[in-house]
């Protein structure tokens, strides 16, 4: 009997410690792919592009005027030849520039070009976008020099774009999209993934952005929930707010933690407030880039149905009103970057302004000013385009 009871105590503790294990043991890490991608899904959705070309048809404002600028540029014509290289290498600030530019510059003519082809639902646009992509895709092996992972950021977080468009809405055929496909995976993936922990932020965060549109068109989902952590990471080490403490976030991943590091990394800023950047004392441009790829981001994944925006929201808004309240001529305090700032955010805040203010119904007087006087939008940096015409007042 005793020892029947103890076979039973014994039974009893092994249960114990397994449901105790169950209970209090790590949880499964979540994952932020959807189980289904949604196509058309890089930075706008079939319903957003939908919604612009009924205004841009209809002749208002401001989409007609971004829609005539649009195919006005240079990068709408059907006469453009792509020049695509099978090694582009690109140092510090673009230097050596072997096709650096051209890739770019190709990227956003095949956007462009695919815009252009659901406006208009004139093939020769479609083709022409799919000619630039298959020059690509049949002849680049490689990114070099020390510029190689931000220049795969730049141009592999437009070119997404384009193919998402062309695969999802052009029913004349694209025979090579796989061999586009095997491009993204083989020759940007990898120059992307892993981020860039020490370098400034606009670089890590434009090559997340590379990775999600990536990861999106080839349906990786790996790779979309790496590129996913490494964003929510790097975002609150790119936009201070006070609830940070007295420092901001050091880079995940790198050794700058102490106060000296973080406040170097920072270009020496040691007073912070709410909105402030990494960037923002080096000048406004390069942290124009970076705010611009956290809302594409957030965009992207509001479209895959796994909503990023509650999580930076914040940020994203502060970051914009702080920087465009500048813009638009508020004095600037000899606490921030010694009473001095390089102005020239560019035109890069129409995604986050219609998510924040149009959609969430966030007031933001500063950005709303800056914005509406910066319509419409072009190609003012090296992966944005036409954003006043996709994203305007866009409810969808």
């Amino acid at each position: 009997m005793t020892r029947t009871r103890t076979a039973l105590l014994s039974v009893l503790v092994l249960l114990a410690g397994l449901l105790s294990l169950q209970l209090t043991g790590p949880a499964p890490r979540a994952t932020a792919a959807p189980a289904a991608f949604t196509h058309p899904g890089v930075l706008v959705s079939r319903a957003q592009l939908d919604h612009a070309r009924s205004k841009a048809q209809a002749g208002q404002q401001p989409w007609k005027a971004a829609y005539d600028s649009m195919m006005a540029s240079s990068y709408a014509s059907l006469s453009r030849t792509a020049k695509p290289r099978a090694v582009v290498e690109c140092g510090s600030s673009s230097n050596p520039n072997y096709g650096c530019t051209d890739e770019r510059q190709d990227a956003i003519a095949a956007y462009t070009d695919a815009l252009a082809w659901y406006f208009t639902r004139d093939s020769r646009y479609a083709k022409k976008s799919i000619e630039i992509m298959d020059a690509w895709s049949a002849t680049i092996t490689d990114h070099t020099n020390s510029n190689a992972p931000l220049q795969s950021g730049w141009s592999g977080a437009t070119w997404p774009r384009a193919a998402e468009i062309i695969k999802y809405t052009y029913d004349g055929g694209w025979p090579n999209a796989g061999r586009f496909a095997t491009m993204l995976r083989d020759v940007y993936l990898p120059e992307v993934i892993n981020g860039a922990a020490t370098k400034n932020g606009n670089w890590e965060l434009v090559m997340t952005e590379a990775a999600i549109g990536i990861s999106v068109f080839i349906e990786d989902r790996a790779a979309y929930d790496k590129a996913v952590s490494t964003f929510l990471a790097r975002v609150p080490a790119y936009v201070y707010l006070t609830g940070d403490g007295d420092l901001p976030e050091p880079p995940a991943g790198s050794s700058i933690d102490t106060s000296a590091e973080i406040i170097k990394y920072w270009q020496g800023q040691s007073t912070f407030t709410d909105g402030l950047a990494q960037e923002t004392c080096r000048d406004f441009g390069h942290t124009g880039w970076g705010l611009a790829s956290i809302a594409d981001v957030a965009e992207t994944s509001r479209i895959q149905g796994q909503d990023l925006y509650p999580k930076i929201r914040e940020r994203l808004r502060y970051a914009l009103g702080f920087h465009t309240s500048y813009e638009n001529g508020t004095a600037v305090p000899s606490w921030l970057c010694g009473g001095s700032v390089k102005k020239g955010l560019g035109r890069v805040t129409e995604v986050g302004f219609n998510a924040l203010h149009n959609r969430l119904g966030i007031a933001m007087t500063n950005t709303q000013e800056y914005t509406e006087a910066h319509r419409p939008s072009g190609t003012d940096n090296y992966f944005n385009a036409w954003t006043t015409l996709t994203h305007a007042d866009n409810p969808y």
